[in-house]
Parts: structure tokens; C-alpha cells; sequence
């Protein structure tokens, strides 16, 4: 079986997870490929799904959710699971848990709607890494006077731990019709 991890971000969060869960089900014993969510990608040759991208405006980088609206063939409904990357951790203390899960919440609702049918086995929303350069001046007005911090917010033990569920599930059976 082979697996696609399939990324789309902006300035390199997005990737850097989808690369380390790819490691991760590698080192479980599946075969595995990391790519870019483009055009270019045929899901044919793939017979389960980690997809993920950067979330912008509560929406999935449109090369993305182009790559979930298209689907994954005629009749084919492979396991699939999906994560988000945001920017919920650099935000101050008192909004950080309240974003997080009003952002998880809208964007599980986004993401099952974005093409009818679709169960994703997991949905999950990591935080990225947030630097001065990546927002706008309103962005950055916000991040400040809401007591936020740039930085690397990645949490890896958290991003392997659901990669091992994933793989834990793809070893038990879970891409089998």
C-alpha cells in the first residue's frame, strides 16, 4: 500500500509536518510519498490519504481543497485523515485554548463539506510556525495586542503521536475494503 502525505503551505509549516508524519508511517513500515498538494498529483496511485494544509480565513489553501473536491477516483472512498496548520499557539494565553477549539470545530465542518461523502478517519488541527514576515500589518497589530508571540508552535510529540494513531490504524486494516 502507498500512502500519500500530501501538503500545501506557504512558508514551510505545513510541509515540515506533513514530512515528519511521512517519516513517522515510514518508520512503521508503509510505503509512503510526500508531496505537494498541485495539480500535478494523480490520486490513483495511492490507495490511502494524509492530507494537509495551511489555513488561511478559516479555509484550506485552494490547491488543497481542489485535491479533496476532485476526489480520489470513480467510486473510490480510501481511508483518508486531515490536518490543518494554524497559528492558535501564538496567540496570548487567555485566546489560545478558545481559538484553538473554535478553529477546530469551524474547520471540521469545513472540510467534511468540501466534498459530500467524505469521512475522514481523523481531523486534526496543529499549530505552525508564525513569523513577523508572514502577516500582514493587521496580523501583526493583532498578534501583539493580544499578548501573542512568534515562534516555532509546532508540537512535535503531539504531530508523531497522531502520525503513530495513523499508522497504528493503516497497520490494523484500515485502508482495507
Amino acid at each position: 500500500m502507498t500512502v500519500l502525505v500530501g501538503h500545501a503551505g506557504r512558508h514551510g509549516s505545513t510541509r515540515g509536518i506533513a514530512e515528519r508524519i511521512g517519516e513517522r508511517l515510514a518508520g512503521h513500515g508503509e510505503r509512503v510519498e510526500v508531496r505537494p498538494l498541485d495539480g500535478a498529483v494523480d490520486p490513483g496511485g495511492y490507495e490511502a490519504f494524509v492530507l494537509g494544509s495551511a489555513v488561511y480565513d478559516m479555509a484550506w489553501l485552494p490547491e488543497a481543497a481542489d485535491f479533496v473536491r476532485r476526489g480520489f477516483g470513480a467510486g473510490r472512498t480510501p481511508p483518508v485523515w486531515l490536518f490543518s496548520v494554524g497559528a492558535a499557539d501564538a496567540l496570548g494565553r487567555p485566546l489560545r485554548s478558545y481559538a484553538a477549539r473554535k478553529e477546530e470545530g469551524r474547520l471540521f465542518a469545513y472540510l467534511t463539506g468540501l466534498r459530500p461523502g467524505l469521512h475522514p478517519r481523523s481531523v486534526r488541527l496543529f499549530s505552525g510556525a508564525v513569523a513577523r514576515e508572514h502577516l500582514p500589518p493587521a496580523g501583526r497589530l493583532f498578534l501583539r495586542a493580544t499578548g501573542g508571540r512568534y515562534g516555532d508552535h509546532r508540537n512535535w510529540p503531539e504531530i508523531d503521536a497522531w502520525a503513530d494513531s495513523v499508522a497504528r490504524e493503516l497497520a490494523a486494516g484500515a485502508a482495507r475494503p
